[in-house]
Formats: structure tokens, sequence, C-alpha cells
């Protein structure tokens, strides 16, 4: 038995921010904003485009490319943010009405934006154990972006935060794209460095003056930069290395793509040059910014689409998330081949 992703879909709004704008916003020099922080644009949701509202669109061209009908999927795990249309609600269980998947039991589940090769585990391990899920629905909307108050220095590594929805279907022996390891890090340390302090029950009732707090912020910049700076490198390349070796004892060497998160320009290289890959075996999001647990699945569509992915091809997909959790997970891209038993 093998599980594969079927098909993907992206829903991006129409809205965007210019490079020009957020240095305006920031007073940050826009060339600053391009070449450091990697941003030349980024997709800012409307008010219509909730985070429920742009996964059902993803949803609807993941259903549409892999021609499923929605009465096929048996279970829908929502991965988007957990900055969803209301407080303490089901966006999957509502995505899952809306789309007519009548038959599908939900769940929401979250990693931050390691959310993505997390909820593949989850919904891979649930096939294999059980006989009643054979479609998954994997959905996700994002727009963190509102949380990000420009002004606030501590938080100018947010400033590429976006807004979009992806969706992506496994199905149990799927013939193609099959899903082969994955891999996990956290660390605990970091949980409380960057938070949103206030709406929460550790900051209830909510006060008046909490409304000029609603943004995100850092609580020790330069212990956050320092620890940051010493860790997330590292433990992105081991669940990279991890993902590989549970995937049939793969190495970096067999690495064809990388779908990996955007953040900025020089780590970005940093992470190529230690992988031993190049600029064509990946794409560098700056159009798109980092639209958190969405990144891979953008990239993995640019990728097909600018020919940088092909069949048989390796395809790493990695992010980090906040509080800090680091994920990989490999596919085997292309049609799937039984392997050979001697």
């Amino acid at each position: 038995m093998h599980i594969g992703i079927v098909s993907t879909g992206v829903y991006l709004p129409r809205n965007s921010i210019s490079a020009e704008q957020i240095a305006e916003a920031t007073n940050i020099p826009v060339d600053v904003i391009v070449n450091k922080f990697g941003v030349k644009q980024k997709p800012v949701a409307l008010e219509d485009d909730t985070t429920a509202e742009m996964g059902i669109k993803a949803a609807l061209k993941a259903l549409e490319k892999g021609n499923i009908d929605a009465s096929e999927v048996d279970l829908v795990i929502w991965f988007g943010a957990q900055h969803k249309d209301y407080p303490c609600w089901l966006a999957g269980l509502y995505i899952a009405d809306r789309i007519g998947a009548k038959n599908a039991w939900s769940f929401d589940m979250e990693a931050m934006c390691g959310s993505f090769m997390t909820a593949i585990e989850i919904g891979r391990s649930l096939m294999l154990t059980r006989k009643d899920c054979n479609t998954v629905l994997l959905v996700s909307g994002y727009r963190n972006n509102d949380l990000v108050d420009l002004k606030e220095n501590s938080t100018h590594f947010m400033l590429d935060l976006g807004s979009g929805g992806t969706a992506a279907i496994l199905k149990k022996n799927a013939g193609k794209n099959v899903i082969l390891g994955s891999a996990f890090k956290g660390d605990g340390s970091f949980s409380t460095q960057c938070i949103f302090p206030v709406f929460g029950c550790k900051s209830w009732p909510v006060k008046a003056e909490d409304l000029d707090k609603s943004h995100f912020i850092v609580v020790d910049e330069p212990y956050f930069k320092e620890q940051l700076n010493a860790k997330t490198l590292p433990n992105f390349f081991k669940v990279i290395d991890n993902a590989l070796s549970s995937s049939g004892n793969l190495t970096r060497k067999d690495i064809n793509y990388l779908a990996i998160l955007h953040f900025k320009k020089s780590a970005h290289m940093a992470v190529l040059q230690e992988l031993g890959l190049s600029e064509s075996q990946t794409v560098y999001l700056d159009s798109y910014g980092h639209i958190g647990q969405n990144d891979q699945i953008i990239s993995l569509e640019l990728g097909l689409l600018e020919g940088k992915v092909k069949d048989n091809y390796n395809i790493v997909m990695v992010g980090a998330g906040l509080g800090f959790v680091w994920a990989a997970c490999v596919v085997r891209w292309g049609p799937f081949e039984e392997p050979i038993v001697s």
C-alpha cells in the first residue's frame, strides 16, 4: 500500500502590496526590502478573503484538478492558521459542508509554518491504519499578515507575511506522487518569545487598551535573534536529513527539488549551498512572500509550471513554524513504481 498526492490547489487574493509600499510603511529602503528580505510584492487578503473562504477556493481547485467528487472525501484536515473566521471554531467542518464533502469527518490542526508536512504525515498515518479512510483533503487558509504591525521593529522579520489558501488531496494507492517519509524537530524554548500578547485567556477579559497591543511582538529581541540564528539552519538540515533517511535511505544527493518556505534571501541561499543544490532546483517566492503553511504547495505548483519538477524526482518539502517546530517531508513525484524485491 502507498499514499500519494493526487492534486493540489492554490488560491491567492487579487489584492497585493509592493516592496515600495512596505518600504514606506516601515521606513526601510526599498532595495533592502527586495534584496535582503526578498519581497518584490505579496498578496494580501481583502475583507471577503477570510481564511476559510480562501481554503474553500483552493479545495475546489484541487478537487477539479484531481477529478474527484467531494462526496469521495473521507476526512478533511484543516492545517491553516489559528487566525480563522471566528475564535474557537472548526474551519475544516465548515469547509467540508461548503464543498459538499457530506461523507467526511474533520478536525483542525496547526504546527504553524510546519503544518503542511505535519498534515501530510497525519493524513498518511490515518490512511495506513484505517480501512474507512481512503481519500483525505488537506486544506489551509492564511492571513497572519493581519497580526503584524509593520511599525513594530521587533517583528520586521515578519514583514514578508502575505495571504492565501492551498489544498492537497491524498489518496490510498493513488498510483503517483508517493509520500516516502517525514521528520520533525521541536524546541519549546521559543514558545513565548514571539507572541500575540492579547485576546488569549492569559490576558482575559479583554480591555479597551488591548486593541493597541493586537499584533505580534518579540519579548526579548536580542535573545530571540541569537538563539534562532544558532538553531534554525542546523534544525532545517536535521529534519531534511532525517526525512531523506526515512524515505529508503536517501541522501542529500538524491534531492531533485526543494519546496521551502519563504525567508530572507541570504538564508535561502545558505540552505541551497549546504544541500549542494542550485537555484534551478527550487523557486524563491519573492513575488509571493511568506504565506505560512502554504509555501510548499505554492512552490510545488510553480516548480511544475516552470519545468523544475519532473517525473521520478525526489521532492523535499520543508518549513519551520513559530514555537518552534521544523518539519520536512519527501515525495517521489510521478508514476508509482512497485519496489523490486530480490
